[in-house]
């Protein structure tokens, strides 16, 4: 089936990541295409896991099917391969060892507004989504030292004066020619939205532009989407692989899928398991009713913090997804935060509340960190734990308890940080 995209547009410059997906005919799993179908005959690129760890057996059946090996993708015991045609598909997806075949799927950004506002360097002003969500209030326990969190996205401006002592590195998973490897140090931000997530995540606290939620976090830029917004579901894989073997606590991923894809899945659940919690957008395709469910992936997945976003006054805007995986709510519409060449950018989104939400994240464990005694975090809160401690501290603004809007509520910052209610 294709996965149609919309965009809501009611004076708000709206942006959000989605993934297009279509189903792959004649095999057990789903699979996912962008754009016009392919011709008979034309290359495919799947995304193959098996039931073990990819072996060399393995790559010999798949280059004896006519396939190349492009990567591998060990997280999910699985490869990324170049076969023929859409035909030979099919006869791979019988091989007793192959769990699973998908198409590769393009990861799509609706095209970003171009450049950005002010100056290059106008004085620092407390936004009012950092604001709302009580961050400053938590500053005094917490500012996120030492916390690692992974931008899964665009990439950052490396030269950003707003983000660069704060910006500890990077990786890039984008490669100009789909069956050449990536250049993995070219993770500048060519888009700007990875860059505008991250200023919501750590922005530093210096007098200029903005402050982030975690204005002493640690950020990595883990660019998985090229200058178009534009790329593959196994680069997201990768990227997720590699903030797990990398030290992150914390991920962000501010895009979104409206088709569950097995392979991704697997990866946030292991993630998950590995200590890592995930953050995710919930979507920008909601219709306003509470009834019905338009919660993307990967923030459907249990293993994901689901985040919708709410407006100044609190209430939720038509376009935020609603079901009943909304785990928390977020400041989204008109959010102003770094952009690309040193710029600031007003944007709206639940790409712009999921940073929130990590950012808050990185508060409460850094907070840990301290207690502790200790500047390694492994051991002291399971991502079950901050999630718990997320939702018994958040701002119930809908039905008592858990809704389908707000989900537990709106985050908390402070009563996140100290464990202390403040907020009845």
């Amino acid at each position: 089936m294709t996965i149609k995209l919309r965009m809501i547009a009611n004076s708000l410059i709206i942006l959000v990541l989605v993934f297009g997906l279509a189903g792959f005919g004649g095999l057990a799993t789903q699979a996912v295409s962008a754009g016009s179908p392919q011709a008979a005959g034309a290359p495919e690129r799947v995304i193959i896991t098996f039931n073990h760890a990819i072996n060399e057996d393995a790559r010999a059946a798949l280059e004896n099917m006519g396939g190349r090996v492009l990567k591998e993708l060990p997280l999910i015991n699985g490869a990324v391969v170049l076969l023929p045609n859409e035909a030979a598909a099919s006869d791979i997806g019988i091989l007793a060892s192959v769990r699973s075949v998908e198409k590769d799927a393009r990861v799509f950004a609706l095209r970003p507004p171009k450049g950005g506002g002010g100056s290059t360097q106008p004085a620092e002003v407390l936004e009012w989504g950092v604001d709302r969500v009580d961050a400053e209030l938590a500053w005094a326990t917490s500012r996120g030292l030492g916390v690692n969190v992974a931008i899964i996205d665009t990439g950052i401006d490396k030269d950003h004066a707003d983000l660069v002592d704060n910006l500890k590195g990077g990786v890039n998973f984008v490669s100009k020619s789909p069956v050449k490897p990536a250049d993995p140090n070219k993770w500048d931000d060519d888009n700007g939205h990875g860059t505008h997530v991250a200023g919501i995540v750590a922005a530093r606290d210096n007098e200029i532009g903005v402050i982030g939620t975690a204005p002493e976090a640690y950020l990595w830029a883990v660019k998985v989407l090229d200058r178009n917004g534009s790329g593959y579901t196994s680069d997201v894989i990768d990227g997720i692989t590699w903030a797990k073997n990398n030290g992150m606590q914390v991920i962000n991923m501010s895009l979104g899928s409206g088709t569950d894809v097995q392979a991704l899945h697997d990866a946030v659940d292991v993630a998950y398991a590995a200590g890592v919690v995930i953050v995710a957008a919930a979507g920008n395709s909601g219709d306003g009713d509470g009834s019905t469910n338009e919660v993307i992936y990967p923030a459907k997945y249990s293993s994901v913090i689901a985040v919708a976003a709410t407006a100044v006054d609190d209430s939720t805007p038509s376009w935020s997804a609603e079901g009943e995986e909304i785990e928390l709510a977020a400041p989204g519409v008109s959010i102003r935060s770094t952009w690309n060449d040193g710029l600031y950018n007003t944007i709206s989104g639940t790409s712009m509340a999921a940073p929130h939400v990590a950012g808050v994240v990185a508060l409460a464990l850094a907070t840990a960190v301290q207690t502790a005694y200790d500047v390694d975090l492994d051991g002291l809160w399971d991502p079950a734990e901050v999630r718990a401690a997320l939702q018994a501290t958040a701002d119930d603004l809908g039905a008592a308890e858990h809704d389908n809007f707000y989900g537990y509520g709106l985050v908390d910052a402070e009563e996140s940080a100290t464990g202390s209610q403040t907020n009845p």
